[in-house]
């Protein structure tokens, strides 16, 4: 069971994730033409957004070739933007890997690492984050899907009474929804 703080963890990750792209692929200027975002979004229907997130996050599943392990089973979300609701959107999708010892998450772990920049993605930040966990973390940027970056977490020492386990946050950088499309009726 996950408590309520490691429940808000993804959250506040997909934000750090979403800033962090932001900046390190345009900048920090603010422009009023695209909302304050420092770049301009890209026009995409929403389940294509959704699509992208699912198979990159397929791939991740694939590079850290852990075998037996259980998943969580949520898929890829939307959040709308605060400035501009009724029109931008990015794509949410956390998951993690848990069930297995911990030297097969650590063995994944690595794999992911090491297999990452031969297939698309561009390692942006990678080690222990300074909690009092100090949990092993990795952040990374697709290059073959602009616009979505990774957070992996390595929870190989947890509090007392959590499972290990390797936590998954896909973000994107925020889509404009094509004219017509009602983010309020998407999930």
């Amino acid at each position: 069971m996950i408590t309520t703080s490691r429940r808000r963890r993804p959250v506040l990750a997909a934000l750090v994730c979403a800033l962090t792209f932001a900046t390190l692929t345009t900048g920090c200027s603010m422009d009023k033409d695209n909302n304050g975002l420092g770049y301009q979004p890209t026009t995409l229907d929403v389940g294509e957004a959704r699509a992208k997130a699912k198979r990159l996050s397929s791939q991740i599943y694939d590079l850290l070739a852990i075998k037996n392990a259980q998943t969580t089973k949520p898929g890829p979300g939307i959040i709308q933007s605060a400035k501009d609701p009724d029109h931008l959107y990015r794509v949410n999708h956390p998951w993690s890997l848990y069930d297995v010892p911990v030297s097969e998450l650590q063995a994944g772990f690595q794999r992911l690492k090491d297999r990452m920049p031969g297939n698309g993605w561009e390692i942006t930040k990678y080690g222990h984050n300074g909690t009092k966990a100090n949990t092993l973390e990795l952040f990374a940027n697709s290059t073959t899907e602009k616009r979505f970056t990774v957070l992996v977490e390595l929870w190989d020492k947890p509090a007392e009474g959590k499972k290990p386990l390797i936590l998954v946050n896909i973000v994107s950088a925020y889509f404009r929804a094509p004219q017509g499309t009602d983010l309020d009726g998407e999930y």
